[in-house]
């Protein structure tokens, strides 16, 4: 048997893997001496408000730079929006990524004191190096919602706003005209998901000819992408924009980011001109990119570590597949735990929306969805389980020693996100899939969920595990737990969007935020197999691995979403 020193490999290349990726970020935020700061300061009724500040190194007080007030969507972070703050600082405009009231470090509820946009408006030109005659505001989602509530409240504090896939107007904004807001470029892709919602047209292509958008346009004509209609000097000056790239999507595509950066170009005074086409944002997604994949091989080797040593001893056991062979209860088994999950999705979600609303006890929306809908997947799973292979495993792993391993490894791979977070002030994403290190509220709110998730996951993957069978080999234990468990998600999701791009219609147009919020999963529920399956074949039962599994997915939902309550 190798020896812990020996076998340590995996953990340490996860550690390099998320420092160096983490290095590497920072390096391209700051590219060209731009200063990257993580602040807080005080919104209304003394809210504490949190953002990142990028400082230009030409931008002092003896030369005052534009300033651009940058903010994320929902149940998103400041760092979503790392690739507009990154391009527009490199272009000379100080930048405020502001978390949204309930959103990352940001206090509040959700959806509070106009989700912290007249805040961050405040602040923003409250600072010494920032010009207040050449303000630009920029939101995607309901980040767009926030600007528009900062202009609202303050309609001659801007010069100019970029809404990205957002919109004027029911639901959460002010009605927009043709003088209302000032300067306004509208990124809106052609296959956004809520175009229904916000411009109230059936595709997003067919944005152009909503009856709602012509009314800012101030025309009763189709509206002409890329035409610019009225005027940048009488603050009525309109554009439309279609990249084409989904809703989420326009957080990482090149067109959408230059589409804003071309706006401000033009309406801002005291930019450095570069073109559209010079961007750099996207080796800082990469390398946090690679530091999430060293988050799971962190995960990973820290687990297989400390099952070795003598406190975890009695968790060590050789694994006994559960099936000798696949015949029809086999079958049967796989494809209940492949289609289950992917069935009650949309269902569970819905209800909680409907049903469940956000209180003290239950605070978070989406994390109360995530967890009802995980302990129906659970509970339809374990009443099903008599037509499927029966579990076997060669002990029962001790409840203490299991428990003690999934928050000894829970704590290493944190610890390593804290480090991050304060070495080299960013988070571990790719994407719109995040780890964040948990502020002291999001930690309180973890202990509420962290129990019913566990308890799920304890129920799934003693069914992945019952999947196992006698002679697979390594590789192929892995690809049946990864498919049982995240197949039917994957196939969902594949579906759906294999016809949105087709007709540019989403099927699934009842309910866009579940369609966007199941992308995550996507990545995620393979990655919860592949530790269900890595716990296995250390300690021969699925406890260490859900009991793990249950406290990571917890932290990672609860530090990424929105709090309501």
């Amino acid at each position: 048997m190798s020896t812990p020193r020996r076998r340590g490999w995996l953990a340490l290349l996860g550690l390099l893997l998320i420092l160096g990726g983490a290095a590497c970020a920072m390096m391209v935020r700051s590219a060209g001496g731009i200063s990257v700061r993580d602040i807080r300061f005080a919104g209304k009724d003394g809210t504490v408000m949190s953002a990142l500040l990028y400082v230009p190194a030409a931008a002092t007080p003896a030369a005052r730079a534009p300033g651009i007030l940058a903010v994320h969507g929902y149940i998103n972070s400041r760092e979503t929006q790392d690739g507009f703050s990154i391009e527009f600082a490199r272009r000379g405009y100080v930048v405020l990524a502001l978390d949204q009231t309930g959103h990352g470090y940001s206090g509040g509820k959700a959806f509070s004191n106009g989700f912290g946009g007249p805040d961050g408006l405040n602040y923003l030109r409250s600072l010494p190096m920032v010009d207040r005659d050449q303000i630009g505001l920029e939101g995607h989602s309901m980040g767009g919602w926030t600007v528009l509530a900062a202009a609202a409240a303050m309609p001659d504090s801007y010069r100019a706003i970029v809404l990205e896939g957002s919109s004027t107007g029911a639901p959460y904004a002010k009605d927009g005209s043709a003088t209302w807001p000032r300067n306004l470029a509208l990124v809106y892709s052609t296959y956004d998901e809520f175009s229904k919602i916000m411009w109230g047209v059936d595709r997003a292509i067919d944005v152009n000819g909503s009856a709602k958008l012509k009314s800012v346009f101030g025309t009763d004509q189709t509206i002409i992408a890329g035409k610019l209609y009225g005027s940048v000097a009488a603050g009525t000056a309109r554009v439309l924009y279609q990249p084409v790239t989904t809703h989420p999507g326009d957080h990482i595509s090149t067109a959408a980011i230059g589409r804003a950066t071309d706006w401000f170009a033009q309406t801002l005074k005291g930019g450095t001109p570069r073109p559209a086409s010079d961007q750099i944002w996207y080796w800082k997604e990469i390398a946090t990119g690679v530091s999430l994949i060293g988050f799971v091989l962190l995960v990973l080797g820290s687990f297989d570590l400390l099952v070795r040593t003598a406190a975890f001893a009695p968790l060590r056991a050789t694994p006994i597949a559960a099936s000798a062979t696949r015949d029809g209860r086999w079958r049967r088994g796989f494809w209940l735990s492949l289609l289950v999950p992917a069935l009650l999705f949309y269902p569970c979600f819905i209800a909680v929306y409907l049903l469940v609303p956000a209180t003290v006890l239950l605070p978070q929306t989406v994390t109360t969805q995530v967890a009802v809908w995980a302990l129906a997947s659970a509970v339809a799973g374990l009443a099903l389980q008599r037509f499927g292979p029966r579990v076997v495993t060669s002990v029962a792993s001790p409840w203490a020693p299991a428990i003690g391993i999934a928050l000894a490894t829970s704590a290493v791979a944190y610890l390593a996100v804290f480090a991050v977070d304060r070495l080299f002030g960013t988070d571990l994403r790719f994407w719109i899939i995040a780890v964040k290190w948990p502020d002291a509220r999001q930690w309180s709110i973890a202990l509420v969920y962290v129990v019913p998730i566990t308890l799920a996951f304890l129920g799934t993957q003693r069914g992945v595990i019952g999947l196992t069978v006698t002679g697979d080999s390594t590789a192929r234990s892995y690809r049946n737990a990864v498919l049982a468990m995240a197949g039917g998600i994957i196939g969902m999701t594949g579906l759906i969007y294999a016809a949105f791009f087709a007709t540019g219609t989403l099927v699934t147009g009842f309910d866009p935020l579940t369609t966007v919020i199941a992308l995550q999963f996507v990545a995620v529920l393979p990655i919860i197999a592949m530790v269900a399956i890595f716990a296995w074949r250390r300690t021969g039962g699925h406890r260490a691995g859900a009991l793990l599994t249950g406290v990571l997915v917890t932290l990672y939902v609860v530090a990424g979403t929105a709090t309501q309550g």
